[in-house]
């Protein structure tokens, strides 16, 4: 796999590498013409020092440049043992490193310390107080969101309803899943609140409506009866509904209450113990899921909550971006208010940690070597060099002034033991 894909930092590291490696050669050099002009000096004198020293200092350069070169490629391009290590053995060198980031990185231990030293609930807390903030985490969300919609087409949601979800729904028994609900849903009295709301609609609608009442009723008066009667008996009729809606909304130990609740629970029984009922639930469930109408519609509903969505996420305005900026507000400040918040979401967040690196540690880790396998060693021994390079002429540099002082003082205990 090619990896030479040169970037503007590439060649910055470059040019800086070729610095470098002109201080080194140009240190060598020098120690060489020093070595050279001295060579037919009196050695008895300070020029034995200079001389020595610079013969010692060429030879740190030339072992320290070699030890360097070797790394990457053979040396003047012939085929000493031992050298272009990173091209011959980058298998191994990936493997090693994979090792080692499995047992000094990718630990249980280490990644719960570094979460808990980290404190990412107080930071995220702190974070979402701000209201720049909050509006930047809001667009975010509104652009992975779109992105999300645009990505699912119409014709996407058709195949998961036709393939996925009428199939599956078709295949679950209906009628012991809906007699359950039922049952907590009366058990609980939730159904109150949507029953005082019907309640409330008929009444209103009702008593806005007394022309279509009276109508109604008086389709159905015998053609005998007189017109005044059929009045009187239609307003008396229309007065004994409105009271009684009224009587219900308000008493919620009703008769008519009561009643509606012993049927609701009769039903939920049936539907999980009657057989008869049982199989009338599923007939129905069947000529529902069944209907050429129901693909149709579920694409029809999607269309308008997908345009609905998209609409309200182009108004900043609107409900959608009014009620995501308070809830991440809310968030905020529990996270930094709330002991208990923030001690449940570093738990949560520590489990999470763990059991990624638990499970998942070892194949993140091979990665490493997986990669580095696939590399050409010839490529990867020059990316290595273009972004360890520089430092590593270092060590020649180093070389030099060590092996020139070293010579210094190697010089200095022959003169003295002579």
């Amino acid at each position: 796999m090619s990896l030479m894909v040169s970037t503007p930092a590439d060649a910055e590291r470059r040019r800086r590498l070729r610095v470098m490696r002109g201080v080194a050669l140009s240190l060598l050099i020098l120690a060489a013409v020093i070595f050279v002009a001295t060579l037919r000096l009196d050695h008895s004198g300070i020029w034995g020092y200079v001389n020595t020293g610079a013969e010692a200092a060429m030879v740190g350069a030339l072992a320290d440049w070699f030890a360097v070169t070797a790394l990457f490629r053979h040396p003047l391009g012939l085929p000493i043992p031992h050298t272009a290590i990173i091209p011959k053995r980058k298998n191994e060198i990936g493997r090693n490193l994979q090792e080692f980031v499995t047992e000094n990185f990718l630990t249980e231990e280490i990644a719960r310390e570094r979460l808990a030293a980290a404190h990412v609930a107080d930071r995220v807390g702190t974070w979402l107080g701000m209201p720049a903030n909050r509006h930047r985490a809001m667009v975010e969300v509104v652009r992975v969101s779109r992105a999300g919609l645009g990505r699912l087409s119409d014709d996407e949601v058709r195949g998961i309803v036709e393939d996925f979800l009428l199939p599956r729904l078709a295949s679950e028994p209906i009628a012991p899943i809906a007699g359950t609900l039922l049952q907590g849903i009366v058990d609980e009295q939730t159904h109150r609140g949507l029953v005082d709301l019907g309640l409330e609609q008929l009444h209103t609608w009702l008593a806005e409506n007394p022309g279509t009442f009276a109508a109604v009723i008086g389709e159905r008066a015998p053609w005998w009866s007189p017109p005044w009667v059929d009045d009187k008996v239609i307003h008396w009729s229309y007065s004994q509904v409105l009271h009684w809606l009224e009587d219900i909304r308000s008493d919620h130990h009703h008769p008519a209450r009561q009643a509606f609740d012993d049927l609701l629970k009769r039903l939920a029984r049936d539907l999980q113990t009657d057989p008869q009922v049982m199989e009338r639930a599923e007939t129905l469930k069947e000529r529902l899921l069944t209907h050429p109408q129901v693909p149709v519609t579920a694409v029809g509903l999607w269309q308008s909550f997908k345009a609905s969505l998209l609409h309200a996420m182009d108004d900043e305005s609107s409900y959608f971006w009014t009620r995501g900026d308070e809830l991440l507000a809310h968030a905020g400040q529990h996270l930094r208010e709330d002991q208990v918040w923030r001690g449940r979401l570093e738990a949560r967040l520590a489990e999470l940690v763990s059991f990624v690196v638990n499970t998942y540690g070892h194949e993140l880790a091979e990665v490493i070597s997986v990669t580095v396998d696939r590399w050409d060693g010839k490529e990867a021994a020059e990316r290595i060099e273009l972004h360890v390079g520089r430092d590593l002429q270092f060590i020649r540099i180093n070389g030099t002034i060590v092996g020139a002082l070293a010579g210094l003082v190697i010089h200095g205990i022959a003169t003295a033991i002579s």
